[in-house]
């Protein structure tokens, strides 16, 4: 269509299809008819200028490679979108070419949705195809019957979860004639009229139809068309039926105001045309499972053709093709998840004719509201796996078999070997690398470690782990336990109350446990951190409860009234730690770890002024703790330790860093602010993980 262009074309810009359209003048002639026969079918859909014009630019790039170069220097990020998906789109077709027709066209259909970034290129993609059926017949044998297959498995499935019927009837019919021609054109014969004829049928029915219903007063919405052949073979094979026991090859629909006038009009269509017995459906009064709501008839229509009517309000017509009833999911069969179903909603609302403003709008909202929860990566033998986001290839490796992870030790994503701990995305391919043993470590029970971030990965290593011996579980347990505490620097915690606290029969069950990570160091470092009344920590000189206390926020001072209160600096106290106080001079109320070497000193000289103090049960604070690291310099070292740090929360108030020349060591120190254990205990987790790094701990005044 062309469009008015000023005189001068510096003033006006170019229209963004008019100015493709000329760049596709150099294509071949039946390349340039493909590309207008898209660019009819988008229009027909309602797509906007943009989305038309990436459909003509993506022609000229695949046809002359290089042609388009000079122009793409001027398009719009969004104009580069749409075009960069539809190239995105080519690695779905070539999976499905490599896999064959055989099973999974459900996960390359999720797939093809998941890596496409503007959901416009959906509808280039369907126009794209439809026009390449269209001209199939003149392609050698097993191209043509590649092409269907792909329609078949891809692009149909898809206009008809859209709900794009322009484009779903002929997609369906095209594929399954080529794909079954003898089929097809026995299910031709057998309709024994022409395709116009049964168009002219259902017009005649919905002109006697809309007479009567507004000859008794109800306002109504009519519409319909002939079944087309692929639905007709679809239902006599489900069913079992042979041609002459089909009631609904020509189908009318009635949309009203209200429930009411479903039933009366109902009346009317049983009036107007005797109804055939058992075909008759309310699921009005009672709903299909999936919520689908409808009054479905069949009736001995005009010259003597049976004839299928649907009758539904407005509501129910909105929810049927919008809501979890939509006619995809009951004519397909099976379930979708909630968030795929929102996605396929989402995508159906953009076909709605509405403004450019509010098109815009819907457009730009639907990453913020419906960010996809799930994964799409790819097997080496090109079967999709989707898994929840966050999900590492190790997790990959245990979803793919038991097995498989255990005996994993490395991964390649895209042909280039990542650590197991790597975060796949969509249209990833994941390729497993196994030793001959079956022997998972320990540190992917670990979430400080981040090896496995799904729960069905992790019980399976749990289990290994539980059927290997007894004593070797208590070893590492405790072993990792004691590792803990010296990280945090703690001394005297009791194991039999931390037990107890756990809910754990004794001392080596709670070792147990922290070996199969069925109670993380994390849960550990939280529940040190509880109030030092309930007696966790410090075994011999527990703080006593007391009744008359003043709140000070995160520390309670006992008998005393409102004094400033400060965190030693020799020592550094966590909520937590056994602490005393020491009444300084101008500086109130000096706060101690109960160990503390330097309050020792103060005490022998002045114990009048050592007071009972205790942590309070304020969630939020900061406090300022110096942890240290140890290891071998590299390059990028203090970078990633820097991030490690920022990443994890605590803010950074100083940091110095020593390299000893001769043996390549390398001693770094922090000073953070840190809310609470477990936020030190997971830094310290993540710290002690990084290559190079032999040894990270909170300092103590010791």
């Amino acid at each position: 269509m062309s469009e008015q262009r000023s005189p001068d074309a510096r003033a006006t810009p170019m229209p963004l299809t008019e100015r493709a359209r000329e760049a596709c003048a150099l294509l071949p002639v039946a390349a340039r008819a493909e590309a207008e026969t898209v660019i009819e079918l988008l229009r027909l859909l309602g797509c906007d200028d943009e989305t038309c014009a990436s459909a003509l630019w993506f022609s000229l790039i695949n046809g002359l490679p290089g042609a388009a170069d000079e122009a793409a220097k001027t398009w719009k990020p969004s104009l580069r979108r749409l075009i960069e998906g539809q190239g995105e789109a080519e690695k779905v077709w070539a999976l499905h070419a490599q896999r064959g027709p055989v099973g999974g066209a459900e996960g390359l259909r999720r797939l093809l949705l998941a890596i496409i970034r503007d959901l416009r290129v959906v509808f280039v993609l369907l126009a794209r195809q439809l026009a390449a059926m269209r001209t199939a017949m003149s392609l050698p044998d097993h191209e043509r019957r590649e092409l269907a297959q792909l329609t078949s498995d891809i692009h149909a499935p898809l206009a008809n979860r859209l709900g794009i019927w322009q484009l779903k009837w002929e997609l369906e019919d095209l594929a399954f004639r080529y794909l079954e021609p003898d089929t097809y054109r026995r299910i031709a014969r057998l309709l024994d009229e022409r395709r116009a004829d049964r168009e002219t049928f259902i017009a005649s029915s919905l002109a006697t139809l809309r007479s009567t219903l507004e000859g008794a007063g109800v306002r109504a919405e009519l519409a319909g068309r002939p079944k087309h052949i692929f639905s007709i073979w679809k239902k006599m094979k489900k069913k079992g039926l042979e041609f002459s026991d089909l009631y609904d090859i020509r189908a009318v629909r009635i949309l009203v105001d209200s429930v009411a006038d479903c039933y009366a009009a109902l009346g009317l269509v049983h009036s107007l045309w005797p109804h055939l017995p058992g075909e008759f459906d309310d699921y009005v009064a009672r709903p299909k499972g999936n919520g689908y709501r409808s009054l479905h008839t069949a009736v001995m229509g005009p010259a003597g053709k049976t004839l299928e009517v649907q009758i539904r309000t407005h509501e129910m017509h909105r929810a049927n093709e919008l809501g979890v009833a939509a006619h995809w999911r009951y004519k397909e069969g099976g379930g979708a998840d909630a968030e795929f179903e929102a996605k396929i909603a989402w995508m159906r609302k953009l076909l709605e004719p509405r403004g450019e403003d509010e098109a815009a709008e819907l457009a730009a909202g639907f990453e913020t509201e419906l960010m996809e929860d799930r994964v799409y990566v790819l097997s080496p033998k090109g079967e999709v796996i989707d898994m929840p986001r966050g999900a590492t290839v190790l997790d990959f490796a245990y979803h793919i078999h038991t097995e498989v992870g255990h005996r994993c030790r490395g991964a390649k994503v895209n042909g280039r070997i990542v650590p197991l701990t790597t975060q796949p995305r969509s249209g990833d391919s994941i390729e497993i690398l196994t030793t001959k043993s079956s022997e998972p470590s320990r540190d992917w029970l670990s979430s400080h470690h981040g090896y496995l971030n799904t729960s069905r990965a992790r019980e399976k290593v749990r289990a290994w782990f539980r059927r290997t011996a007894h004593d070797a579980n208590i070893v590492a347990g405790k072993a990792a336990l004691e590792k803990e505490l010296r990280k945090l620097a703690l001394d005297d915690v009791d194991l039999a109350k931390l037990a107890t606290h756990f809910r754990l029969k004794g001392v080596e069950e709670l070792f147990v446990t922290i070996a199969l990570g069925e109670v993380s160091l994390g849960q550990i470092a939280r529940s040190l951190q509880e109030p030092v009344e309930q007696g966790i920590t410090q075994s011999g000189n527990p703080v006593a409860s007391r009744a008359a206390q003043h709140d000070r926020g995160a520390l309670s001072i006992e008998g005393v009234g409102n004094l400033l209160t400060t965190l030693a600096r020799c020592c550094q106290p966590l909520p937590g730690d056994p602490v005393r106080g020491f009444i300084t001079r101008g500086r109130g109320v000096s706060v101690h770890r109960a160990d503390c070497a330097s309050l020792s000193r103060l005490a022998r000289k002045n114990p009048e002024r050592v007071i009972e103090v205790s942590w309070g049960r304020v969630e939020v604070q900061n406090y300022e703790i110096d942890i240290e690291l140890r290891g071998y310099d590299r390059k990028g070292l203090q970078k990633d330790v820097a991030t490690t740090i920022s990443n994890t929360g605590p803010h950074i108030v100083a940091s110095s860093s020593r390299v000893h020349v001769q043996t390549g060591e390398v001693e770094m120190r922090f000073t953070l602010r840190v809310k609470d254990y477990e936020q030190l205990s997971m830094l310290l987790g993540r710290l002690g993980a990084l290559p190079n790094v032999t040894d990270a701990r909170r300092l103590g005044g010791r």
